[in-house]
């Protein structure tokens, strides 16, 4: 396949250092035939430069930045019919890295860049989530619901931190001053459950946050989605949990569930935030208490 390669990045990516990245790497790509290169310079800003990128021909989409960015490209390339839809490469450079540490693809900048040149496609699942108010949003990695999206929302608050850290320190200052167990209804293929639940998270990967284990069984080629909930529990306890979650044991706790499913519904007392790949899908001022949550197999070509 003869490549023709739009290269998105982030300039405020790796602390502001993605820019000089791409710089660096511009002799490599143009080695190979050369890319375009897109900055990009608002929110959401990577989904529309990859779905126009799509139209106008371009067969390889690289992201090179952290998971924002991915997440992004991803909903642009979600906007292309299947049999036009370019191929998925990664240079991560991010906080977090949490999708290429889980699909392995996990590399420094210049060795990840040469597998984007001359690497093989594999299939890898998309998720995708809808709310009640009609909002439909795709995501690769990991849907936060409740707690865990409560940390990704104080994460935004931690200054000087940056990684696995930064999460560290916002689950703990959430266990602190936000700490809520929504009553919720829920269906996935063959159960349901019906009551408080401090955390539900669904995972097309394995891990979120910069490294914590919480669907560590869940793999990106399989076709479904694993998913946890953590029953309302006490901070003493959810204390006791989180080094669990950090080495993916958790699930030996009878407060813990983790099960899987091709698509999940639930209903919640009240609002409830959500986190998609860590980009926020809902505040608590959304007003969002009925999600569904599907995956769509195969749905990405991703270059490794």
């Amino acid at each position: 396949m003869e490549r023709r390669i739009e290269l998105i990045f982030n300039p405020a990516a790796d602390r502001g250092r993605a820019g000089q990245t791409a710089a660096d790497l511009r002799a490599l790509f143009e080695a190979h035939g050369g890319a375009h290169w897109s900055p990009t310079e608002h929110p959401n800003h990577a989904a529309d430069i990859a779905a126009r990128a799509a139209a106008d021909g371009f067969n390889v989409i690289v992201a090179l930045g952290g998971d924002g960015t991915v997440h992004e490209v991803i909903n642009g390339l979600m906007k292309i019919a299947p049999a036009h839809r370019p191929v998925l490469g990664i240079v991560p450079i991010g906080s977090g890295n949490d999708f290429a540490g889980g699909v392995g693809v996990l590399r420094p900048a210049p060795e990840a860049a040469r597998r984007v040149l001359a690497g093989e496609a594999k299939s890898v699942d998309v998720g995708v989530i809808r709310d009640e108010h009609g909002r439909v949003e795709y995501w690769d990695n990991a849907c936060g619901i409740g707690f865990d999206a409560a940390v990704n929302l104080q994460s935004r608050t931690i200054k000087g931190l940056y990684g696995f850290a930064m999460y560290f320190a916002a689950t703990l200052k959430t266990i602190a001053l936000n700490y809520d167990a929504p009553h919720m209804k829920l269906k996935w293929d063959g159960g349901e459950a019906d009551k408080p639940i401090l955390m539900l998270t669904v995972g097309n990967g394995p891990r979120e946050g910069g490294g914590f284990q919480t669907t560590p069984d869940s793999k990106f080629d399989d076709g479904v989605l694993d998913f946890v909930t953590i029953d309302k529990v006490s901070r003493a306890m959810m204390l006791r949990l989180i080094p669990e979650v950090m080495s993916g044991k958790h699930g030996r706790f009878r407060q813990v569930m983790i099960s899987r499913t091709t698509k999940l519904t639930l209903d919640a007392d009240r609002p409830i935030p959500i986190h998609l790949d860590g980009e926020v899908f809902a505040h608590y001022e959304s007003n969002v208490k009925h999600v569904e949550v599907e995956v769509i197999p195969g749905a990405i070509q991703l270059m490794q």
